[in-house]
């Protein structure tokens, strides 16, 4: 995985500040049980100079040097098992004075070895949803808002179905997706007209997703692949290069997220670029949804055989029920 260099001191920035948070807490708990039972304290000042002594008698090397060890070894293990006793006396556990740690692989530096650890890739994902997910900023995506009353619960007169339970099983397909991902088995398109909850539905999945630590990126079409064509044409090497940290964010997230895909202008650039992201990620096995207006005739217009076949094959799709919601509260 290739990493933006600023959103990864924005990770480590946060790793820090628990850091910090950790050696806080450990140091006020060793104010506490010091002022408690003093005894601990003149322990753990002698644990110390004992180390010291070990680091002299290892460079000097004495003839005796392996009695001594021996005895200083003796007397540590004294000492700490006197001060397990005092502890647990005192009513704490045997580690309450240990190092405290978010994560133990790498003991919150955010690096196993030369490796980027997990805890850090985590952190990592939350700035990058945070940098692309826009839709998320209304701070309201979330399932339990979902209001199902809104859609109408008697047969619609042209197609005979009841769109509250067709939406429903939208609602529960959604939710099933987003709750277990990444164990997931395909991809999802999401499809119907304006206003019938399509981006809100893909936001709450967004949420959730990005919650779990997953990465997430999460834009308009016409946005998304006019950033393959910036990266591709642009004479501004600036920005180019922003166009190239995005497609690739896009390229390798866990979780994409392709809005009202059919209201960009399609030109042969923004078609080479759908088919470079949808075949891309399905290649890697990485999830992507897709949210559209279009119907099968209206998508195999705009877009090549190739793609078409894509996304009947590999999207599960969902398909939305109703009137516009927006229009609906506007009344309200």
């Amino acid at each position: 995985m290739t990493y933006d260099g600023k959103l990864l001191a924005r990770a480590r920035a946060a790793l820090d500040v628990q850091r910090e948070a950790n050696q806080a807490e450990q140091q006020r708990r060793m104010l506490r049980v010091y002022q408690e039972i003093p005894e601990i304290e003149l322990i753990d000042r002698t644990l110390r100079s004992h180390m010291a002594e070990l680091v002299k008698l290892t460079l000097s090397r004495p003839s005796d040097l392996k009695d001594r060890l021996a005895a200083l070894q003796d007397r540590n293990l004294d000492l700490q098992m006197r001060r397990a006793e005092l502890l647990t006396e005192h009513g704490y556990s045997i580690d309450y004075l240990d190092e405290i740690v978010s994560c133990p692989r790498c003991r919150d530096t955010g690096y196993d070895g030369t490796e980027v650890c997990d805890c850090l890739k985590r952190r990592y994902n939350l700035e990058l949803t945070k940098e692309l997910s826009g839709l998320l900023r209304n701070g309201d995506e979330s399932f339990d808002h979902f209001d199902l009353s809104l859609y109408p619960a008697v047969p619609d007169t042209e197609t005979g179905c009841i769109p509250r339970e067709a939406m429903e099983a939208v609602f529960a397909g959604c939710k099933k997706f987003a709750l277990n991902f990444p164990d997931v088995s395909s991809n999802l398109l999401l499809r119907g007209g304006t206003g019938l909850g399509k981006t809100y539905l893909s936001a709450c999945i967004a949420r959730v997703v990005a919650e779990k630590g997953y990465s997430v990126c999460y834009d308009s079409a016409s946005v998304a692949l006019e950033a393959f064509e910036r990266q591709k044409f642009s004479r501004d090497s600036e920005e180019s290069e922003i166009a190239g940290i995005k497609v690739s964010r896009m390229l390798s997230c866990d979780l994409m997220i392709l809005d009202d895909l059919g209201t960009e202008m399609v030109t042969p650039m923004s078609v080479s670029a759908l088919y470079t992201l949808i075949n891309t990620r399905l290649n890697e096995c990485r999830r992507t949804i897709i949210s559209t207006n279009c119907s099968d005739e209206e998508l195999a217009r705009r877009y090549t055989p190739q793609i078409c076949s894509r996304i009947h094959g590999e999207f599960l799709e969902l398909p939305f029920y109703g009137e516009d919601i927006r229009r609906l509260r506007r009344k309200k």
